[in-house]
């Protein structure tokens, strides 16, 4: 299972040093929190500033989208570093889970351990790259580009007092050392084994990226920190590159304007939810179906479908939608299990939905169209809603008639006008970028706004906004925001060793053989996506695998649209499936039930999602008809 939380009990025997380190590292992490939560803040009006200025004034701001990106960095750094201090970076933990207490704690001093020798790495090459940065003049601010650059060292200097604190909080010096032991011996076979390695040409890739990030994931390392460990050491021990490469390849991967729009849409889920939005649609679908067999399984996939996307986190979709559906549920005979089972693949459904994060990473790390990729998404998703439903359909009717009269009229027009404003933010959010009215990142501002003003005239109305979960949705914003755009760093980094290596041209030749052509292609990447989507969860395997398997496919006559919607709705199908997709188990907790009980259940819906994507694979018209 791929968790976001590194969980550790203090011990209660900790030295006075390292008490003294922890709460050191706690004082410096109010301060970084604080700054990231104004950065979110400050990135939004800025934007929101320049699209006002171009759109409604018809003067654009030269300077607002540098500006932007200057803050974006920083903001990217410095999310990462909150995310490594709550323990809240993309990793496997399902060998840590079934190891003993001991053992737990002595794998998380690894893991912890293994941060601090990189970003040690890290730290000098990022010195370097800043200061050559400071010679670059930006043309609208006019001021040196180091003063961007500046927020790697920065943030990797953070990083290294977030790994020592944790170590130093969880851990024993035993414990420690026979950790630093384990890591020392393999470094030292690595550096011993040097020659060989070179001897051995593109073979060694499969040490470096097959074995070495196997031992890092499996180990439960951050899925960050395994790639850009592995980088490194590859360009170490099997290259003459430097490794300012990293950091610079890092600081192209996380700086493309494209991924300005993911924090912005993280937070606009959060206000979504905070605002009441998301209750409303709810309220109006159960009016409308409440009273039919399965019709509030039919509401919990028609909400998925509307709201699914924006937050950037399937987790924070479901427990969106899933506390204000799953008690009525179950007082109408529904089972708990069933449900989770049916909250599981629904998230899996709606990767394809715009303005999710996955298409616009994969438009930023693929050059794929980010107007076509919205366009594209919505028939494949609303393939496998349908799918789906008939499998709730066929469920439900074996249920007995639920004891519910229809709505009157008076209420659903109640709930129906109460439901406009919600309604409206997707239908604007997907409209204004497939019509060109505005970008990804700007129709992110537009949300976010809209999402503010509406909350407001509605707690005037009710005074249900709690102004104090404000802050907090911030730190959250910036911190997941962080630990999904260092991966695309330390992913963009690794992609670039492996195209250096010759890998990729290998790759190319060898996949554009596979028997049947495209259809043999679109057959293997399914199988692909799904294993990885399940190992290394949807935005870090797009970005380490996607560049290297989009060209296969131009070649071979798929259409990046059409090879997007099947590699996101294969990936989704691995994220959701048992025994390692961390959706089933995020589904199971929200839920409130073992995993155990909706093993079982599950299966129907995922088998019904694998008929969907074949489907979409088979019909290229479902994703590129209408572009």
């Amino acid at each position: 299972m791929m968790d976001v939380a590194m969980t550790y009990r203090e011990p209660v025997n900790m030295n006075p040093a390292a008490r003294a380190l922890v709460a050191l590292n706690r004082m410096v992490m109010h301060v970084v929190g604080a700054v990231a939560a104004a950065l979110v803040v400050a990135e939004t009006v800025v934007l929101l500033t320049g699209v006002i200025y171009r759109y409604a004034l018809h003067d654009p701001l030269i300077w607002s989208d540098e500006l932007a990106s200057i803050l974006f960095i920083w903001l990217s750094m410095l999310g990462a570093v909150l995310a490594l201090n709550r323990g809240e970076h993309m990793r496997l933990t399902a060998v840590i889970n079934k190891c003993s207490e001991k053992g737990r704690v002595w794998l998380e001093t690894v893991a912890a351990l293994v941060v601090c020798i990189f970003v040690l790495m890290v730290i000098h090459p990022a010195v370097d790259h800043a200061v050559e940065q400071m010679a670059i003049t930006t043309p609208a601010l006019e001021i040196p580009d180091g003063l961007r650059a500046g927020a790697l060292p920065v943030g990797a200097i953070l990083m290294l007092l977030a790994a020592i604190s944790r170590m130093a909080s969880m851990t024993t010096f035993r414990l420690l050392l026979s950790a630093l032991a384990v890591v020392a011996v393999i470094a030292g076979g690595l550096f011993l084994a040097k020659p060989l390695l070179l001897g051995m040409g593109n073979y060694n890739l499969i040490v470096f990226f097959v074995l070495l990030i196997g031992v890092c994931v499996i180990g439960g390392i951050p899925i960050a920190f395994a790639f850009g460990t592995a980088t490194m050491a590859y360009l170490a021990l099997a290259t003459t590159a430097p490794l300012m490469i990293v950091v610079s390849r890092m600081d192209e991967g996380m700086s493309s304007l494209i991924l300005l729009s993911v924090p912005l849409f993280v937070l606009l889920g959060s206000l979504l939810e905070m605002s009441g939005l998301a209750k409303t649609l709810i309220d109006f679908m159960a009016s409308l179906l409440g009273h039919v067999r399965g019709g509030l399984q039919y509401v919990l996939l028609g909400a998925m479908f509307l709201v699914s996307g924006i937050s950037g986190s399937k987790a924070a979709d479901m427990a969106a939608i899933a506390p204000a559906l799953f008690p009525e549920m179950k007082k109408r005979g529904s089972k708990p299990e069933e449900l989770v089972a049916l909250l599981s693949s629904s998230g899996a459904m709606t990767e394809t939905i715009p303005p999710s994060l996955v298409l616009i990473t994969i438009g930023a790390v693929c050059s794929v169209s980010i107007t076509a990729l919205f366009i594209g998404g919505l028939m494949p998703a609303a393939i496998a809603t349908i799918a789906i439903a008939v499998v709730c359909w066929m469920r439900a009717r074996r249920e007995p008639m639920p004891d519910v009269k229809r709505a009157p009229m008076s209420l659903i027009m109640k709930t129906m006008i109460a439901a406009i404003p919600a309604l409206a933010l997707p239908m604007l959010i997907r409209v204004a970028v497939i019509e060109g009215v505005a970008t990804a990142t700007e129709v992110a501002t537009i949300g976010v706004a809209y999402t503010i003003v509406v909350g407001l005239i509605m707690h005037m109305f009710k005074g249900h906004l709690d102004f104090k979960r404000l802050y907090p949705i911030l730190i959250e914003s910036a911190a997941l925001s962080g630990a999904i755009l260092l991966i695309i760093g330390m992913a963009t980094s690794m992609a670039w060793a492996l195209t250096q290596s010759g890998f990729s041209a290998k790759l190319v030749s060898l996949m554009q053989g596979v028997p049947g052509g495209g259809a043999g292609f679109l057959l293997i990447t399914i199988v692909i996506f799904i294993v990885l989507g399940s190992l290394l969860e949807g935005i870090p395997a797009i970005v380490l695998f996607g560049p290297l398997l989009f060209p296969v496919a131009r070649s071979l006559g798929v259409h990046d649209v059409h090879y997007a919607m099947v590699v996101i709705l294969a990936m989704g199908i691995g994220l959701f499936a048992p025994p390692f997709g961390v959706g089933f188990y995020a589904a199971c907790a929200i839920g409130k039930v073992s995993p155990d009980g909706v093993f079982n259940r599950v299966w129907g819906y995922l088998a019904a999602l694998v008929v969907a994507l074949l489907v979409v694979a088979f019909v290229p018209w479902i994703s590129i008809g209408f572009l």
